[in-house]
């Protein structure tokens, strides 16, 4: 079964904002941290931000002051806002959980998660 499930992608022009959330559903147990990680075409998948069951919060340095990561209870509903959005943004946003303290950002991250969504796609019209 799908574990967590991403909405709130679309196409925006440059400097517009998006909401993306993510649920996690009964199927996931014992998260500690969630956020989001993205992949443009032909890229590696990277870290974008995450959000621990303390409410202790990171960002990419490529995003931060610009997108903020909240959660709702106790990490079953995550969101990242997206404000001025710029043309290195657009990509597949996933979310993503882990039951134990994970590095988020370093090259193959990505492989320290336990669950992932299917993605939201993000893109810049012009």
């Amino acid at each position: 079964q799908e574990r967590l499930t991403e909405s709130g992608g679309g196409s925006v022009q440059a400097g517009g904002s998006l909401k993306l959330t993510c649920t996690a559903s009964r199927y996931t147990f014992g998260v500690s941290v969630m956020g989001w990680f993205r992949q443009a075409p032909g890229e590696q998948r990277e870290g974008v931000a995450n959000i621990d069951s303390t409410g202790k919060v990171t960002y990419a340095e490529s995003v931060k002051g610009r997108f903020t990561i909240s959660q709702n209870n106790a990490l079953k509903t995550v969101y990242l806002q997206m404000d001025n959005l710029k043309p290195e943004d657009p990509a597949m946003y996933y979310c993503a959980a882990a039951r134990g303290s994970v590095s988020w950002y370093g090259p193959r991250d990505y492989n320290n998660m336990d669950y992932w969504g299917v993605g939201t796609r993000v893109t810049i019209s012009s």
